[in-house]
């Protein structure tokens, strides 16, 4: 038994000094003790781990919906209306249809993170390439695209999204795609910024003379720098994604009923909030935990993914 401890002592052992390498013998080593180091530097953060427990736990209530619910989110129940938090089996109380919030918090949960995984699949992906062929070319072709990023940024986010909802017709689909479309500048102007400062360097110099065409320039050395800004906006612009979206919910813009959707919660729970906080305060509570788990990973991710925040 004690040797079969030394041999996996050892074993990790040799796994560390593997990933703390001064000198890495091939890239894909590299790569691994940079990603180690971060993980190091984001570890001796105790709020970002905090931050990082809360959208774990937003993902888990998501994947295991079904076995946490307690009751059917979308069955009404009139005659146990407006029940306070632990009556009759209903722990967080019931709304003015009878139905369980916890449960309908629980099913919102994967609405929030529907709406957060699809915004941050497409807006950072667009506003990234339009940012890089911005700056990286330059001339007429910067100036177009930065003005047409300038008309997006004039209006504040949330009120072009309205337009942008008004105009395609309410539902949840229609508010992910405004949401979107209303969320890809700031990335375009980051990674415009990342390009600038890379695109005179002696090794895109070297790919240059090389032969190497500008597609494979951006794609293969421009956008891997600029990833990690990218990367740590997208974690902090999601408590953003989380409020607008809400916000349309509130309006009646977003996800329709009876779909449980934490900003219509909030909106069919406003008329009860003198005599029956929960119905609002327990929705509005779940969009505070998990926005601010969000601003707490990406500080987090910040402090361990920038290379100018100074750590070794």
């Amino acid at each position: 038994m004690s040797a079969l401890n030394n041999s996996s002592g050892t074993a990790k052992g040799g796994l560390r000094v593997w990933l703390t390498a001064d000198e890495p013998s091939s890239r894909f080593h590299a790569r691994m003790v940079q990603a180690y180091l971060s993980w190091l530097n984001f570890a001796s953060n105790p709020l970002a781990l905090f931050g990082f427990g809360i959208i774990v736990m937003l993902f888990l209530l998501a994947i295991f919906e079904p076995l946490l619910l307690t009751h059917d989110p979308l069955a009404q129940d009139l005659s146990a209306r407006l029940l306070s938090p632990g009556q009759q089996g209903h722990w967080l109380g019931t709304d003015g249809l009878g139905r369980d919030i916890y449960s309908r918090v629980v099913a919102g949960a994967s609405t929030t993170l529907f709406i957060v995984s699809l915004v941050a699949l497409t807006a950072p992906v667009a506003g990234l390439v339009i940012g890089t062929i911005a700056g990286y070319f330059g001339g007429w072709v910067d100036v177009v695209l930065m003005r047409i990023t300038d008309v997006f940024l004039a209006f504040p986010k949330l009120i072009l999204a309205l337009a942008f909802v008004a105009a395609l017709g309410p539902g949840i689909e229609n508010a992910i795609l405004a949401i979107a479309i209303t969320s890809w500048p700031p990335y375009a102007r980051i990674a415009r910024a990342e390009t600038l400062t890379v695109r005179n360097s002696d090794f895109i110099f070297a790919c240059r003379l090389q032969g190497a065409s500008s597609a494979r320039i951006v794609i293969g050395h421009v956008v891997p720098l600029c990833l990690s800004s990218v990367i740590i906006r997208v974690t902090l612009d999601m408590a953003g994604i989380i409020l607008t979206a809400a916000g349309l919910g509130f309006l009646g813009l977003g996800a329709q009923p009876p779909m449980p959707e934490w900003g219509a919660m909030i909106s069919e729970g406003r008329k009860y909030l003198l005599d029956q906080w929960w119905v609002a305060t327990v929705p509005g509570l779940a969009i505070f935990i998990v926005s601010l788990g969000f601003n707490l990973l990406g500080d987090g991710l910040r402090d361990a993914l920038d290379p100018r925040s100074g750590q070794s």
